[in-house]
């Protein structure tokens, strides 16, 4: 029969028990004591809310009270961050949330929001948002200076090609600086309406390759040619004969600028 070393068993056995103390004394140090602990502080964040955001704290606190989920002054044990998370990603405005609880009492939410690049109003009446994805933005109370797309703009012509003529007017300040106000024409021609002069700029027919990264290199190749001879005449031309001397500027073709001119009233 085998004999037991008792001594090396015991030395097995506490070592068993030292490590299962660790474990126990580190899982109790990283967790915070929810039994009787209340949120004492809700810090929310939300990334870009000073930039054109549709989001602000009291609007996800309201959310959050909404859905009787507002974690302020309840006992953190009942504090539920995946359910906070699920919560506020329903909304049209949220990209991304994330929620955790600290050992102090505290609850942080940190929120990235959808922004909205341009405003739709259709001739059917339709009125929205698109973000940089063109992906839709209900219509709200927010407020911005945002460009404005009006006339004949389906929804889809609005997030398949309007959403990426948008993205890249956002791209250059002068050209953003420059334009408030995106006309599409019943046959899908583009007029632009600048914020200085009283003329309205038609710049031709935006390209429409069928893969949608092309589609955007193609728009943002065709309005980098525009608005630059577009500056070069504003540059030559209307800063000799006069800001308001004409009404109409027509960049369709490349080898020429066509102008209206504006009819004197009597």
């Amino acid at each position: 029969m085998r004999k037991i070393n008792w001594k090396r068993t015991i030395i097995g056995l506490l070592d068993i028990v030292l490590a299962l103390y660790l474990i126990f004394a580190v899982t109790s140090f990283n967790k915070p004591n929810e039994t009787q602990q209340i949120c004492t502080k809700v810090d929310i964040n939300i990334a870009d809310s000073n930039n054109a955001g549709f989001l602000s704290a009291n609007e996800i606190k309201n959310i959050l009270e909404k859905h009787k989920i507002y974690p302020l002054n309840k006992p953190m044990k009942f504090v539920d961050p995946r359910k906070i998370e699920e919560v506020l990603k329903v909304g049209p405005f949220v990209k991304t949330a994330e929620c955790y609880k600290t050992k102090n009492g505290h609850v942080n939410i940190s929120i990235t929001q959808r922004m909205p690049i341009v405003r739709i109003k259709s001739i059917t009446g339709e009125d929205y948002y698109l973000d940089e994805k063109g992906g839709i933005l209900p219509n709200s109370n927010y407020t911005s200076d945002l460009i404005i797309t009006t006339g004949y703009v389906s929804r889809n012509f609005a997030q398949n090609s309007i959403a990426l003529l948008s993205n890249a007017i956002n791209q250059n300040d002068f050209w953003k600086n420059l334009i408030e106000q995106i006309n599409v024409l019943p046959d899908l021609g583009i007029e632009l309406v600048p914020r200085v002069g009283e003329h309205i700029i038609f710049i031709g027919y935006l390209p429409q390759n069928k893969s949608l990264a092309e589609r955007q290199k193609k728009i943002n190749e065709f309005l980098k040619k525009k608005m630059t001879r577009l500056e070069k005449f504003y540059k030559y031309g209307l800063s000799e004969v006069g800001w308001n001397k004409y009404s109409y500027i027509n960049l369709e073709f490349d080898n020429q600028i066509i102008c209206k001119r504006r009819t004197q009233s009597l």
